[in-house]
């Protein structure tokens, strides 16, 4: 009974299976279009172009300072002493300060706020460079799990028909029992891993909708071959090509903001100075009638805060001196990061040479093997070990290719490149 059920669920199971990669998505994407996507919509880039945003208004802020301050000022107002008439008053009028200087305490402050911007865009370009290889890792995980469904076809197709082969043997008894329970075993593995690449496949496609930055998860697919392109063979220079990575240059920027804080922080010590002007009315009628004005000069000088100022200048100086650690663990960081992701893209691009040279002789192998174990030129123990290895090289292709381009992803987002690019 079981040696006639089995082929019939076979086929049963076969005529389910999706022809196609194409159908295994409501919404079928390119590349272009998830960089598209994500690039409008991920919340990490949203949240990278409001800290840029709002280091831009840190800077307009710090220009306030050396800009003229001016305020208006209007009053009525009635009193009455005892034994005398009440009296009422009024005045409106308008005044002026303008900063002259403060030990080019505004200026540092102004010139920090700008290196603050150009750090906040270096992590700008960071956060869109992790969000690029994360986004490449999920599409290629989903166009790989897509494939595998395709493979995990082909190979339930061939344990059936190899099953049917050893049925056909084993029933004319040319083939002991152990040989088709094998065969049965095969084939039920065989469908096992097809049932798990469909569960495997909708991980990776909400994998990828998160990465996109939708809300809503919706069945995808994604469209394209696995083509590995070839590695770069010139070894590059990696010592000058962290310069041009935004991390360092973020860590660049990051200390000479925190210079500039050390020579804001000593500018408390020094007199400020401002030019003062002032102009209004004044009487006990409203509108006032008697005009007034006046201009002049103002000085302040720092004498004691309690040492506020002495402790703002050591705290200056500390992060000045962490910003500058920072960068140099930061280069010496990036420059194993680029060595190792290099030396990563390399061997992965080549070991798919490999596995594809193991795939072409595993094929032609099962070819040749499966025409001499039907005529019993080979036995079962023989046969069956090529095609194992069929087996086994048609998925470690697939994973191979996907190794070299998750390392190509990781080679340029280590060279910083960014989804807008």
């Amino acid at each position: 009974m079981i040696k006639r059920i089995l082929p019939c669920i076979g086929l049963l199971f076969l005529g389910l299976v999706p022809i196609s990669g194409l159908a295994f998505g409501d919404e079928v994407l390119s590349w272009q279009d998830c960089i598209k996507e994500a690039r409008a919509q991920h919340p990490d880039l949203v949240s990278a172009r409001a800290k840029l945003d709002q280091a831009k208004a840190n800077k307009g802020i710090a220009r306030s300072t050396a800009l003229p301050q001016l305020s208006a000022s209007a009053g009525l107002s009635t009193g009455k002493t005892q034994g005398k008439d009440s009296s009422k008053s009024s005045s409106y009028g308008v005044s002026g300060r303008q900063l002259l200087f403060d030990g080019f305490k505004t200026a540092n402050d102004l010139a920090a706020a700008q290196e603050n911007i150009k750090s906040s865009s270096y992590n700008y370009q960071i956060v869109s460079s992790n969000v690029l290889l994360r986004l490449k890792t999920a599409y290629d995980g989903l166009l790989t799990a897509q494939k595998l469904m395709d493979v995990t076809q082909d190979i339930v197709a061939r344990r059936q028909k190899n099953m049917d082969l050893v049925k056909l043997r084993y029933d004319a008894g040319r083939e002991h029992k152990g040989a088709f329970l094998t065969a049965q075993a095969n084939f039920a593995q065989a469908q096992f891993e097809y049932e798990q690449a469909g569960r495997n496949l909708e991980l990776y496609q909400r994998r990828l909708s998160k990465e996109l930055g939708r809300s809503k998860f919706v069945s995808l697919a994604v469209s394209g071959e696995m083509d590995v392109p070839q590695a770069d063979q010139d070894k590059p220079d990696f010592d000058v090509l962290v310069d041009n990575t935004p991390l360092l240059k973020q860590f660049v920027a990051q200390k000479e903001a925190a210079r500039l804080g050390v020579k804001s922080a000593r500018a408390d010590f020094l007199p400020q100075i401002y030019g003062d002007v002032g102009a209004g009315k004044t009487g006990d009628t409203w509108p006032p009638r008697t005009g007034d004005w006046s201009a002049g000069i103002s000085v302040s000088f720092p004498l004691f805060q309690g040492g506020q100022n002495q402790a703002s200048l050591a705290r200056a100086k500390a992060v000045y001196e962490q910003a500058q650690a920072d960068e140099r663990s930061g280069r010496d960081g990036v420059i194993f990061t680029l060595a190792q992701a290099w030396t990563a893209w390399q061997d992965d691009v080549a070991q798919v040479m490999v596995e594809e040279k193991f795939l072409d002789a595993a094929a032609l192998r099962s070819k040749i093997a499966q025409g001499e174990y039907s005529t019993g030129l080979i036995a079962f123990n023989d046969w069956t070990l090529i095609e194992d290895a069929l087996v086994s090289n048609q998925k470690q292709i697939l994973q191979a290719k996907m190794g070299a381009l998750i390392s190509e992803a990781n080679w340029l987002q280590a060279k910083g490149e960014t989804i807008d690019e």
